[in-house]
């Protein structure tokens, strides 16, 4: 019983950990990066109007999941704009954390360029000198697709995989989820884009998927102001495993409630 009972204990520690950890342990894998071809010149009030909004990305992203600015600090005839969204579940912690590491990677990446963009698990980083806040861009940056469906499970796949967009496109705001038997999906679009915008970018991602994709068991599709994704149990979505039965085909569920029910015998014994 003893042992059972150090059994329990050190599973709820570990049932915590995977749990506020290791679902957000990706949120800054990289997964796109595009850098204009000019240079600024380090001494010039446009430089200085970017170090200046890479300091207020950071500041704000650490009490909200979107924000967008125009720096003028050193010289309004030389504006820099830029803007950061972070996944809007991902916790205020994690936010701040991945837009510090987008900046951090920007420097690498994309040294010294005039505008930038780089696009993490959890967060997008974008600047410029040109005024770009409130446009819709469509225009396909970055796609990925899944292992193709067997012949047998394709057309159930497709159809589940048809209705978790129907979610996403009938849904409303910036972050829309949707669910259809296996099949999740979910869109993100920037802050600064309106409803309706939302919902024309996240109808062409959509259709980009289904036009990429085809079987495919999951799939993500980066535009330039939003992204879709979608998964099956068995895939992965945001570097999240689905459907895994650890232990022997016990899900954690069953031994959490298997440890409960023993943890209120000892007490009421």
């Amino acid at each position: 019983m003893h042992k059972f009972c150090c059994f329990c204990f050190f599973f709820f520690l570990y049932l915590f950990s995977s749990t506020t950890i290791a679902s957000f342990d990706d949120y800054t894998a990289f997964v796109y990066v595009g850098c204009s071809q000019s240079k600024r010149i380090v001494e010039s009030p446009y430089n200085t109007n970017v170090e200046s909004l890479f300091a207020s990305l950071a500041n704000a992203a650490a009490i909200s999941s979107y924000e967008s600015f125009t720096c003028t600090a050193a010289s309004a005839a030389n504006p820099a704009y830029g803007l950061f969204q972070c996944r809007t579940d991902l916790a205020v912690a994690y936010c701040a954390s991945c837009v510090r590491s987008a900046i951090d990677q920007l420097s690498s990446l994309c040294p010294g360029a005039t505008g930038a963009a780089v696009q993490l698990k959890g967060c997008l980083i974008r600047y410029a000198d040109d005024a770009f806040l409130g446009k819709l861009e469509t225009n396909l940056l970055f796609k990925k697709c899944g292992a193709p469906a067997s012949d047998a499970s394709s057309a159930s796949l497709l159809g589940m995989r048809d209705a978790a967009f129907d979610d996403l496109s009938s849904g409303g705001g910036s972050y829309r989820v949707g669910a259809a038997g296996r099949v999740r999906a979910l869109a993100l679009c920037v802050g600064d884009l309106t409803g309706k915008q939302c919902g024309d970018c996240v109808a062409a991602a959509l259709a980009e998927l289904k036009d990429a994709c085809g079987v495919s068991d999951g799939g993500d599709a980066y535009l330039g102001k939003c992204y879709a994704s979608y998964w099956s149990d068995g895939a992965y979505a945001l570097g999240q495993s689905r459907g895994k039965r650890p232990y022997d085909g016990l899900w954690w569920s069953d031994l959490f409630l298997l440890c409960f029910a023993h943890l209120v015998t000892l007490i009421f014994a």
